[in-house]
C-alpha cells in the first residue's frame, strides 16, 4: 500500500470515528446540547482537528442523515428487481413497512433523523439529499399507479396518501422507540395493524380534510 492510500483510509478512519461519536452524542444527549468541542473529546481529538473534517456541527448532521437515507432505501441484502410485487398497494405495503423496520435496526439514524426537534432541516443542503426527490417521485408515481387501477379512489392525490401513511408509521415507530406502549404489549403488531388501517381507510375513500402544500398549487 502505497503512502496515499495509507494517508486516505487513516483520514477515512478519523472520519468515521468522529461521525459514530456524534452519532451517539446527539442521540444520548440531543443535536442543540452537543459542541464540537465535545464530539472532539470524545474521539480524543482536539477541536481544531475535528473541523478540517467537517466544517460545521451541522455538516456532521448532514453527513450522517445522508447514510441514514441511504440505508434506509437500500433494499435488503439479497433482493433484486424481480422480488419487487407487481401490485402498486403491495409495493406500498413493503416500502412503508421498511420504514418502520429502519426504526428497529437503525434507532439512533431514526432518533437523529426523525424525532430531534433540533437538527438542522435537510433543505439547507439539499444539493446532497437530491436521490431523496428521485425516491419520493418513484413513491409518487407508484400511488398515481394505484389510482389509476382503481385501488384508490379517482381524485385521490398521490402526496396527500404519501403523507398519510408516512404520519401513521412515523407515529408508530416513535411510539415503539420512546416506549410508549402499554407493558407487554406487541409493538410490532400494532405498527402492522396500523398500516392496514390507513390503506384500508385509504383505499375506502374515507372522508378527509388533509390537503399538501403540492395539491394547493
Amino acid at each position: 500500500m502505497g503512502v496515499k492510500e495509507r494517508q486516505e483510509r487513516e483520514r477515512e478512519a478519523v472520519a468515521r470515528a468522529i461521525l459514530d461519536a456524534a452519532r451517539d452524542l446527539f442521540v444520548a444527549e440531543g443535536y442543540h446540547n452537543v459542541s464540537m468541542r465535545k464530539i472532539a473529546e470524545r474521539v480524543e481529538y482536539s477541536p481544531a482537528a475535528i473541523y478540517s473534517y467537517f466544517p460545521s456541527k451541522d455538516d456532521i448532521f448532514f453527513a450522517l442523515a445522508e447514510e441514514g437515507f441511504r440505508i434506509l432505501f437500500t433494499p435488503p441484502p439479497g433482493a433484486t428487481a424481480s422480488d419487487e410485487p407487481s401490485d402498486s398497494v403491495e409495493q406500498l405495503r413493503r416500502g412503508f413497512w421498511r420504514f418502520y423496520e429502519f426504526s428497529r435496526s437503525h434507532p439512533e439514524y431514526f432518533a437523529l433523523m426523525f424525532v430531534d426537534r433540533t437538527v438542522p432541516r435537510i433543505n439547507k443542503d439539499w444539493e446532497r439529499f437530491g436521490f431523496i426527490r428521485d425516491m419520493k417521485a418513484r413513491l409518487g408515481a407508484t400511488i398515481q399507479r394505484a389510482i389509476d387501477a382503481g385501488q384508490f379512489p379517482a381524485g385521490s392525490h398521490p402526496d396527500g396518501i404519501a403523507r398519510v401513511l408516512m404520519t401513521a408509521m412515523l407515529g408508530a415507530a416513535v411510539g415503539r422507540l420512546c416506549h410508549r406502549g402499554v407493558p407487554g404489549e406487541d409493538a410490532d403488531a400494532l405498527a402492522r395493524d396500523t398500516l392496514e388501517a390507513a390503506l384500508t381507510g385509504l383505499r375506502a375513500g374515507s372522508p378527509t380534510t388533509f390537503v399538501s402544500r403540492r395539491d394547493r398549487c
